[in-house]
């Protein structure tokens, strides 16, 4: 979990302290002072319990002084809600990449100035700034994409020192600074741009304030994503400003891949919500967080003997899809694993992959995810009125990193802190809506790889769960249990094939720029023209021979691939993809597919030569080693000396 430290200009003070006493009195909400500066404010979230590849990024109030945009008028009310929702506004519909429990994290792709210039940023409901590294950082570390550079951008405007933000020394331009519980930290100046959101969303390019990183820690240092898209409450957050200009409802929705898949969707904006779906209130001036009315937890379909008022302590149940897994208050994680150990009858309590955890783990369950349901028991989330969400195993476990087939609780105690702290494990295949003009957060179990090309053939999910026809396929896509040797797709280029052929070496590498692997992957199998246009096939191998590509790699190329990552200079003319799809065996050369017969054969002679040196031996080691003997009345023939 993530802490956030404020500065707070003399002019606030009073009203800060006055929230924060709202805060204790409403949530108990544990505060501090920084050893020597007392003006700074640290809120500590719930323990984090695992360090595994987890993400705490969760959201904090924003300071009075945070920005110079405010979404509040004179009566104290916000103006969002005196909004009517629009069907009529547009979305931005945007991939989400990565995998949860590989990474930490999903991550989208936003394009910021002009020109744009792209990034790729962890989706976050807890946090209220989208920063990414400026080019004059030199203490940010090595990430996706190039560091943005505000002087080549013809539409950036640094935000100026005012009285609604913190200014910098000289008080030229506002500030921001983030601090994290694993000692990770963001701070960087405020800047606005056009934010881009992609050419797949209807939304048209926006101007959004946004941080320059000039300094990063941790863990933010190290990722490999660029920055942080914040999706929180607060006037900094991209979710608020895009409502505060009228040109989105004031909702968003996000859809996680299941287990071993990744990837999955993003709307900012409103869709018209699925039948089935089912609602949970989510009261704003609860808690700063995006809470959840969660009554009780029932597994193989018993309810816990539990209080409903144990998931309504300090800031209740927190739905939060910067953190990877699920954190339970004691009393109810107790109850949620007996209740678990109770429903398994044929598998084998095991040691978790970290010694240095006591995870609860189990082997024997088999590698195919989709047969969990049959081992594991459902789990169902009972808000209130009485609406329930069934979870499939795949929201409760994580594999095991060590031992095939073994399978860990993705649950966990939250130490001694009573807030309930559901992850994005929770709600992985799961379509999420944040309808916050509703002050409801409504949930759709759904197959959330396949989501991504239904938002964008059609306005609203479907409720069948096979994918809509494209002529591009699923982009991302991957059913569970294939195996990927390579992935194929068609390129046409207008360009005579007479002036490609000298470049097919850099169309290669440009290639292989755009999908993030190496060169020695990309293979161009086949080509052809007619008059100005070429046609080229091409095949995208796993790193290593013979081995198959893992699903999540496998998706995020496809993903670049359907989204147009690839970028071709203008000599090359413009190009488009016509088709892609799998094969399940690795592209093979003459020498693979007799490989097996080569290998046969070489065993065979390495035991055939074995076999003779080893019946060698054994003769040398019979009584006289190989040398006759004669008896020694035998008679010996006189022998003739040979001359030297």
């Amino acid at each position: 979990m993530a802490r956030f430290t404020c500065p707070l200009s003399s002019s606030t003070t009073d009203i800060v302290i006055l929230s924060i006493f709202v805060l204790l009195l409403r949530s108990s909400l544990f505060v501090s002072a920084v050893i020597g500066d007392p003006s700074t404010i640290i809120l500590h979230p719930p323990h984090a319990g695992s360090n595994r590849h987890t993400m705490f990024l969760p959201l904090f109030p924003s300071p009075p002084n945070s920005s110079r945009i405010s979404s509040f008028s004179g009566n104290g009310k916000s103006r969002r809600h005196l909004q009517k929702s629009d069907t009529s506004r547009p979305n931005a519909r945007m991939a989400l990449h990565d995998d949860l429990l590989l990474h930490g994290y999903y991550t989208t792709r936003l394009w910021i100035g002009s020109p744009p210039q792209k990034f790729a940023l962890i989706v976050d409901t807890g946090s209220t700034v989208t920063y990414v590294p400026c080019i004059t950082c030199e203490q940010c570390g090595k990430h996706q994409d190039p560091k943005f550079d505000p002087d080549s951008s013809t539409t950036y405007q640094p935000v100026k020192c005012n009285i609604d933000c913190t200014c910098d020394y000289e008080r030229k331009q506002c500030v921001y600074e983030r601090q994290y519980a694993e000692m990770s930290s963001s701070s960087g100046v405020l800047g606005e741009d056009i934010v881009s959101f992609g050419n797949r969303s209807e939304l048209s390019p926006q101007r959004a304030i946004f941080g320059c990183e000039n300094a990063e820690t941790g863990d933010l240092y190290s990722q490999h994503a660029d920055g942080i898209m914040g999706l929180g409450r607060g006037d900094l957050s991209i979710v608020d400003q895009l409502v505060d200009r009228g040109v989105i409802s004031d909702s968003f929705s996000l859809c996680y891949g299941g287990m071993d898949i990744g990837g999955g969707a993003m709307v900012l904006g409103s869709v018209s919500p699925p039948s089935g779906m089912i609602y949970a209130y989510s009261d704003p001036v609860r808690s700063p967080y995006y809470n959840i009315e969660l009554k009780e937890l029932r597994v193989a379909g018993k309810r816990l003997p539990l209080s409903p008022s144990v998931f309504d302590g300090k800031h209740g149940t927190v739905l939060d899809s910067g953190t990877t897994y699920a954190y339970l208050p004691e009393a109810a994680f107790l109850a949620f694993k007996e209740a678990v150990l109770k429903e398994l009858h044929t598998v084998k309590q095991i040691r978790g992959p970290d010694p240095s955890y006591n995870d609860i783990c189990f082997s024997g369950a088999g590698s195919d995810a989709s047969q969990l349901m049959k081992i594991f028991p459902k789990v169902e989330m009972v808000f209130g009125k009485g609406h329930k969400l069934t979870l499939s195993p795949e929201n409760y476990l994580f594999r095991h990193s060590r031992v095939h087939g073994a399978y860990c609780l993705g649950v966990f105690q939250n130490g001694k802190d009573p807030t309930t702290l559901l992850g994005g494990i929770i709600v992985r295949n799961t379509f999420v809506m944040y309808d916050r003009e509703h002050d409801k957060i409504g949930f759709w179990k759904t197959n959330c790889s396949d989501l991504w090309a239904r938002l964008h053939n059609s306005g609203a999910p479907s409720s069948d769960m096979s994918p809509s026809p494209s002529p591009m396929g699923t982009p991302g896509h991957i059913s569970p249990g294939s195996k990927v040797g390579s992935i194929i797709f068609y390129m046409f280029l207008n360009l005579k094939y007479s002036k490609l052929e000298p470049h097919i070496i850099e169309l290669t590498e440009l290639i292989a720029q755009g999908l993030h692997v190496n060169i020695s992957q990309v293979y161009l199998l086949d080509f052809t023209w007619e008059g100005n246009e070429s046609l080229t096939i091409w095949s995208i191998t796993p790193p290593k021979p013979y081995e198959y590509m893992s699903n999540t790699t496998a998706s995020n190329i496809i993903a670049r691939i359907a989204e147009g990552e690839i970028k071709l200079p203008k000599r090359f003319g413009k190009y488009r993809i016509s088709n892609w799809f799998i094969e399940s065996d690795p592209n093979r050369t003459w020498v693979k597919n007799y490989m097996g017969v080569m290998i046969v054969f070489i065993l065979i002679l390495i035991f055939g030569v074995a076999g003779v040196v080893g019946w060698w031996f054994w003769r040398q080691k019979r009584p006289g080693g190989g040398i006759l003997y004669r008896p020694v009345d035998s008679v010996v023939y006189e022998q003739e000396l040979q001359p030297l």
